[in-house]
């Protein structure tokens, strides 16, 4: 057993982090159930109950915390980002990193002359579209900064996005079993390159947000 392992009962118990990449997450629930219900509370004991399953039939599973990356337009998701920082914020254990969306450098490209138009020529509206910049680094280096601080033996990433391959892989050479919080088709490289994954739609159910009385 490693340093990093503890015992529970006599069990193995392997401290876990849940890393989530919001909108990942978010648009790959909706393309499999449009407008599922997510009980943020209850889906990081879910997730790390079926990762450390995976590594370890038996084994403990201790919750050490899981975070929530994201981004938020400023001139359109004030509900968002005040669901974020006021509610989800406040859960046990859940820690959120929501940025302002970036302005995009340059407006969309015209499809007959290829022309780039930053403004609308009619209204003189701005038409450059907004991006998401600094989440994957974010989620990137708190993966490794806190296994570098050696709080955590298990990641599990939620993600599709293959940009998280070299950081699973740097993970599992020092020693951190990265499980992949995987929805399948999507994100089958980093699946493969992970110590193993779980199919978080299969288990929505055991974290679908009950209906209100």
């Amino acid at each position: 057993m490693s340093t990093a392992e503890s015992q529970t009962a006599g069990r193995a118990s392997y401290r876990t982090i849940v890393f989530v990449d919001f909108w990942n997450y978010s648009l790959s629930m909706q393309s499999i159930e449009e407008g599922f219900p997510t009980d943020w509370r209850v889906l990081p004991h879910v997730i790390i109950g079926a990762a450390v399953q995976l590594i370890d039939p038996g084994a403990a599973a201790h919750y050490h915390s899981m975070r929530v990356y994201g981004s938020f337009a400023e001139d359109g998701d004030a509900k968002l980002r005040n669901w974020a920082t006021t509610k989800l914020d406040t859960f046990p254990g859940v820690t959120c990193n929501f940025v302002p969306r970036q302005r995009k450098r340059t407006g969309p490209r015209c499809p007959q002359c290829y022309e780039i138009a930053a403004t609308c020529q009619h209204c003189g509206g701005d038409m450059r579209g907004t991006e998401e910049k600094g989440v994957d680094t974010a989620i990137a280096v708190d993966m490794i900064s806190l296994a570098w601080e050696g709080v955590y033996d298990v990641a599990v990433l939620v993600s599709a996005d293959r940009d998280f391959v070299p950081v699973a892989e740097y993970l599992m050479k020092k020693g951190i079993k990265v499980i992949h919080g995987a929805f399948p088709p999507s994100g089958a490289m980093l699946s493969q390159k992970s110590w193993g994954a779980i199919d978080i739609p299969a288990l929505r159910d055991s974290f679908r947000r009950p209906p209100k009385a």
